[in-house]
């Protein structure tokens, strides 16, 4: 099996402003007053390391904050790793964020080809593949109104169909599924399944564990930026909710004792 995807030691690092100075004298007095920096590193990931290969189905779960859409915006190249090696190789496609890639003064059909050239088509190419985005889509009459009047499903049902035609060879979802009606996420789904049984790589972000169980083979678990279990679906779910399960204990005692000293 050919690798897809390879992660080695990777740390994603973002800087966290403490306070921005309102005024001119505000940011010269700070240059000149001693004492700690008006910012801080925060570690979204720490020395992250997995492979993924040809055809692979791969859930990626955690509790917010964890690292795991960082993780997803690297391998989309929206991000650069701060430190580590990453290397993705074929097209990519990443549904990650509802209205990523979109321009709102834009109608539909417009942003059909501007997404399409982006993610690296010809006109030609586009066209040819343009009715059966829109077919898809289910936007009807709407694909040439401006996309600022798109609903939230609007926006998620177009970009949908726009990566499954783009017919990358990775495809990236996070939390996507999560709008739209029954019957369009059947439709995604089954060709998350079709795109899987062509031998094409999916990964999904999602707290909906019943959509990990059913679209994903494999899983990976990210806990505070570090990745603690890789494998079988089923089996780091187990571990998920495990986990899950003594966060939620621990919170509980700590609101136990905070009713006995205050009683």
């Amino acid at each position: 099996m050919s690798q897809r995807i390879e992660f080695d030691n990777v740390v994603q690092r973002f800087r966290i402003i403490r306070e921005r100075p309102d005024t001119l004298r505000e940011l010269f007095s700070k240059l000149y007053r001693r004492g700690e920096p008006g910012f801080y590193d925060f570690l979204a990931l720490k020395g992250v390391s997995f492979r993924i290969g040809d055809g692979e189905s791969v859930g990626i779960i955690g509790r917010n904050g964890s690292g795991k859409s960082t993780l997803l915006k690297i391998i989309a190249g929206v991000y650069k790793a701060s430190s580590g090696r990453v290397s993705i190789q074929g097209k990519v496609a990443a549904l990650i964020e509802l209205a990523a890639g979109f321009h709102p003064e834009l109608t539909g059909r417009e942003n059909i080809l501007l997404n399409g050239l982006l993610m690296g088509l010809k006109r030609r190419e586009i066209k040819e593949r343009e009715q059966a985005i829109i077919d898809f889509a289910e936007v009807g009459q709407f694909i040439d109104s401006p996309v600022k009047q798109y609903s939230s499903g609007m926006f998620m049902r177009l970009g949908f169909a726009i990566a499954i035609q783009v017919d990358p060879e990775i495809l990236l979802m996070d939390e996507i599924l999560a709008v739209g009606d029954g019957p369009f996420q059947k439709k995604c789904l089954d060709r998350i399944d079709e795109f899987r049984s062509q031998g094409k790589t999916t990964i999904l972000v999602s707290h909906d564990m019943s959509a990990i169980r059913a679209h994903c083979r494999r899983a990976l678990l990210i806990n505070e930026g570090r990745l603690i279990a890789d494998g079988d679906a089923a089996e780091v779910i187990a571990v998920y909710e495990e986990l899950q399960a003594k966060i939620i204990g621990a919170t509980d005692g700590k609101a136990h004792s905070a009713e006995v000293l205050v009683s």
